[in-house]
């Protein structure tokens, strides 16, 4: 019964094959893995089926699949301005990936990866990374420009340049952070919401108020949804944003 009152009982990682230790540490494939896999072969699935029969009028999962495609083309162009659009592949999978892990998370009794930090920092520091290896092999040393503002006078440099480093160092804590959060906090409110219903019921006290926690946890679960998909949007926006550093630094 505990488990059912403890909205963050909902978080907790599940062994679910051991795969031998490290020291005292387990390591284990988890729930967790197990739903990213799930993800992976989901977007596989529904990219295969859409490019499989292309055609010139083009069916209901071809059609599904090119709005997603020329959505996440055409943000990745506004924010870089890259005709060559060399980062699509990138910004479009962790697209899709966040995407349907959000909408996983809203299955009831599914298990929400993307409310796991250590996952939302995966992928953010995997972007930090693209932006900071593709920015040295095209740039070299023109891709610390990055960090020395244009027109800032000389002597406010040693001011510019330690602020401009500690902003670009945060920018995976943020967009980690950002992601988590959002998906973490949505979800204890929907459980706490249900529980609330779930005991209305259970003690008969089925009154006039009484569909208010219901009618509140319809509505959040919408809001939820909705925050599923933007939380991804915001996700590949603010990718796209940071991969413009990588193609002009300093500009």
């Amino acid at each position: 019964m505990a488990a059912s009152i403890d909205p963050i009982h909902q978080f907790e990682l599940k062994p679910l094959v051991s795969l031998g230790h490290i020291g005292n540490q387990e390591i284990a494939f988890t729930q967790s893995a197990l739903y990213m896999f799930a993800a992976v072969g989901v977007i596989a699935f529904i990219t295969i089926v859409a490019t499989a029969g292309r055609s010139v009028v083009p069916g209901r999962m071809q059609a599904l699949a090119e709005v997603f495609y020329e959505f996440i083309a055409d943000t990745l162009h506004q924010a870089t301005g890259d005709k060559e659009q060399r980062f699509l592949p990138l910004v479009f999978s962790l697209f899709m990936f966040v995407l349907v892990l959000n909408l996983f998370g809203m299955i009831p009794y599914a298990f929400a990866v993307t409310s796991h930090l250590i996952i939302t920092f995966g992928l953010a520091f995997l972007v930090i990374s693209t932006v900071v290896i593709y920015g040295v092999m095209k740039h070299g040393s023109h891709f610390l420009g990055l960090f020395i503002p244009a027109g800032v006078p000389k002597p406010l440099l040693l001011i510019m340049v330690p602020i401009e480093i500690v902003s670009f160092i945060s920018r995976p804590i943020s967009l980690s952070v950002r992601l988590f959060a959002n998906i973490l906090a949505g979800h204890i409110a929907l459980k706490i919401f249900a529980f609330f219903v779930a005991q209305l019921l259970l003690a008969g006290a089925w009154s006039i108020l009484s569909p208010l926690p219901l009618f509140l946890t319809i509505a959040l679960t919408a809001l939820e949804f909705l925050v599923a998909a933007l939380q991804a949007y915001v996700f590949a926006t603010l990718t796209a944003v940071y991969l413009a550093d990588a193609l002009h630094p300093g500009h």
